[in-house]
């Protein structure tokens, strides 16, 4: 099994996914927003290649909002095998041990990004700068992920939310272009919102 493909997938479940274990059924569930097709089709594609198997994709009608479903039990176990926790990710989230190694830790970063992260443009008096940030509750993978970071050299700063959440922020063309260059996008909304910015990536 690809180790790099499974650990961009597991940080996309850290980010936008759950893991549900109900009475009758099973369920690993990913969401995004209905315009993310080509993403969606990506996900997709992971789990095809690493399982065997074809997620069910719905759409909420009128919520703006798509789910990519796995019911099959082998797979859940798996992941939380693994060792990643199920809903809810509030205090319980954690980033399995293995993938904290430099080699695999990148594509935790890449797939957590891609689905809880922003690309956040704003224009200074006619100058581009762009922003990366993502918001984490307090649990485990909120700490790991600060030290994979600092690991990585970026400049960052970390900012309450509230209580129990925290705004991780990389500001400027230099850490925009570290972050693509060290741990990349596989989302094409973010690659798009950058390029339409102007920024060289």
């Amino acid at each position: 099994m690809d180790q790099e493909k499974l650990a961009e997938l597991v940080g996309i479940i850290l980010g936008d996914g759950s893991i549900n274990i109900y009475k009758n059924h099973k369920r690993l569930k990913i969401t995004s927003h209905s315009e993310d097709i080509e993403y969606a089709a990506y996900i997709s594609s992971l789990f095809i290649e690493l399982f065997n198997v074809k997620p069910i994709v719905k759409f909420r009608k009128k919520e703006n909002t798509l789910d990519i479903f796995v019911f099959k039990r082998e797979i859940i176990y798996y992941f939380l095998n693994l060792g990643m926790k199920k809903s809810p990710k509030p205090n319980r989230a954690i980033i399995p041990e293995k993938f904290l190694e430099k080699k695999l830790s990148k594509f935790i970063l890449r797939g957590l990004f891609d689905t809880d992260g922003s690309v956040v443009i704003t224009n200074n008096n006619g100058t581009t700068y762009p922003r990366l940030e993502i918001k984490i509750s307090e649990s485990p993978m909120q700490k790991q992920v600060i030290k994979l970071i600092k690991e990585y050299g970026f400049r960052f700063g970390v900012y309450n939310v509230n209580d129990h959440t925290v705004r991780i922020q990389m500001n400027g063309k230099e850490q925009l272009k570290k972050w693509t260059k060290e741990i990349g996008f596989s989302n094409q909304k973010h690659i798009k919102k950058i390029r339409n910015s102007g920024s060289q990536i």
